[in-house]
């Protein structure tokens, strides 16, 4: 990343706003620095010749603590903004990054990016907060405290100004070399981050089957060795930080030095007033200050930067399916219509589903059936807009889907998956809804108040993330009691009594009819007979496993 990415002012408002502070800051800072060392000098240097008296330059002194006074409210208001931009910043990029993730679709993110992208949203954007606080004002104050300073010091004396130009080129190119192997550090410091991410999670995942096969202490050293390398990453970074914030410093000292030493010497032989010298000395490291300090606040933000180039990655991914205009027809009486659809399955010579076409008509029950891997999930994730068929079409009510608005269709679509979203609270809080004869009849209908209970706790139940804490077939009935809450015209249920044994079978049964009791188009992927015997219409799903060429 650029030390101010263009990126970031187009996905991030805040971010524009808190530059344009940053700049009416630092031009007011340049001015107030500039003013403090000619009041100082004006203050100090008559006093010293004898041309005037204590008393006669008091009132610059007054002056100077207005200037003192002022600096310190610019310094608060920078670190105060700057403190509450990153948050706001860092929590827009984290919404824009898993909205656009969920955008792109499941067959991007089944490619290796769920458990860097989940890394990159918890963790690793958080060290962009230090990029906004210390970087990014320092950067601003190297464009308006150093140029417009230089240009103070060439109008009093101009070998002073020349000393200066020769000795500031030496910050920025140690900068540069020691910034380069610094980006390196710090990108290896999130990969690594983000392997031990993805290990922890694949882990957590499948710790109920590592720990069925007497297996979970398999994994310990391979998560030892990835907190080790993630530890002695971190470490080589600071270490790097630390070192090259030292270089950095040295050469800036030395700069000034040798101005200080080129002034001292000249005043001594007489060559330039008392106030011009004061005032040089006192100018020339406001001039080096802001570039040592961005190269050694470059440090403290490189992670944060290195993130947010991950960011901005994966916000330029395209998304597979486009939205279109028009709003989505009233789906209580609307007939889907399946054509001819094909879905080329990625990297794959597959067409799943292959040739599809079918019926999905109003307040009826349709199944999907066909073995694994014949595209049944796909002509789902099709319906719901999450996905582009390679060739053929669905329509709603004779519109194309994909000219449909994508908003509008989701607002009248209920979708259970194969694993449903169950979040960390209670069992009410998942379910959404008040305790009433609503909640009450379709918990009995689905069997979800036998559950309930048997619980101490009853609907205050918490449960963790994913339902850790209920089995299979409850989770699987939390969810058929949420859809029937919060049914809408269409209902999609993909594969709902897999791993279900016959009594949770017979609880799917008798939701999906009750469904269509009440007037939802419900379209559920089925194997077992028992749903596929109450379905109205079955539409069998195929696949074409073979090369095609055009």
């Amino acid at each position: 990343m650029k030390p101010l990415d263009r990126r970031l002012l187009t996905y991030a408002k805040d971010a524009r706003n808190y530059i344009i502070l940053l700049v009416a800051t630092g031009l007011l800072s340049a001015v107030l620095v500039i003013a403090q060392s000619l009041l100082i000098a004006g203050t100090v240097a008559p006093v010293i010749d004898g041309d005037k008296t204590f008393a006669e330059v008091a009132h610059l002194i007054a002056f100077l603590a207005g200037v003192f006074a002022l600096r310190l409210v610019i310094t608060y208001v920078q670190e105060a903004f700057g403190h509450r931009a990153a948050l706001k910043v860092i929590a827009d990029l984290r919404t824009k990054v898993l909205r656009h993730a969920g955008d792109v679709g499941e067959r991007w993110l089944s490619r290796g990016h769920t458990s860097s992208t989940v890394t990159l949203v918890t963790d690793a954007l958080d060290d962009l907060e230090p990029y906004f606080v210390n970087f990014l004002p320092q950067l601003i104050l190297t464009a308006t405290v150093t140029p417009i300073s230089l240009i103070v010091i060439l109008s009093l004396d101009w070998l002073s100004a020349i000393a200066i130009i020769v000795c500031i080129p030496l910050i920025p190119i140690f900068m540069i070399l020691i910034g380069r192997m610094t980006q390196s550090y710090s990108e290896s410091r999130l990969a690594s981050m983000q392997k031990l991410g993805q290990q922890l999670l694949d882990l957590l995942a499948g710790l109920t089957t590592l720990k069925a096969l007497g297996r979970e202490q398999g994994p310990r050293k391979r998560v030892k060795d990835l907190g080790d390398d993630y530890a002695e990453k971190t470490m080589q970074t600071l270490y790097v930080a630390f070192l090259s914030g030292a270089a950095l410093e040295f050469l800036a000292t030395l700069s000034t030095a040798l101005v200080a030493v080129e002034v001292g010497l000249r005043l001594v032989a007489g060559h330039i007033g008392l106030y011009a010298g004061l005032a040089i000395i006192m100018l020339t490291p406001e001039v080096f200050r802001p570039l040592r300090e961005v190269g050694s606040q470059f440090h403290a933000s490189a992670d944060g930067v290195a993130a947010s180039s991950q960011v901005f990655d994966i916000l330029d991914e395209e998304v597979p399916v486009v939205s279109g205009t028009t709003p989505a027809p009233d789906l209580t009486t609307s007939t889907i219509e399946i054509s001819k659809l094909n879905v080329r399955a990625p990297g794959r010579a597959t067409i799943a589903p292959c040739g599809l076409s079918g019926t999905i008509e109003p307040g009826k029950i349709t199944a999907l059936a066909g073995p694994s891997g014949s595209g049944k999930s796909t002509t789902a994730s099709v319906l719901l807009k999450l996905l582009e068929p390679s060739s053929g079409a669905i329509t709603a009510a004779g519109i194309p889907l994909d000219s449909i608005d994508q908003e509008s269709w989701w607002k009248q679509v209920t979708w259970v998956p194969q694993r449903p979203v169950i979040v960390p609270g209670t069992l009410r809080e998942n379910i959404g809804a008040e305790l009433g004869p609503e909640l009450t009849q379709a918990s009995q209908l689905t069997g979800f108040a036998d559950v309930v209970a048997a619980l101490a706790n009853g609907w205050d139940t918490f449960v963790g993330q994913g339902g850790v804490g209920l089995s299979v077939g409850q989770r699987q009935r939390l969810a058929l009691t949420r859809a029937l809450v919060e049914a809408r015209p269409l209902v999609v249920l993909d594969e709902p009594s897999a791993h279900l044994d016959a009594v949770s079978e017979q609880y799917v049964s008798q939701t999906v009819q009750a469904l269509r009791d009440q007037g939802h188009t419900v379209l559920v992927i089925a194997h077992r007979a028992a749903i596929l015997d109450v379905a109205d219409h079955v539409i069998t799903v195929s696949a074409d496993h073979t090369e095609v060429t055009k």
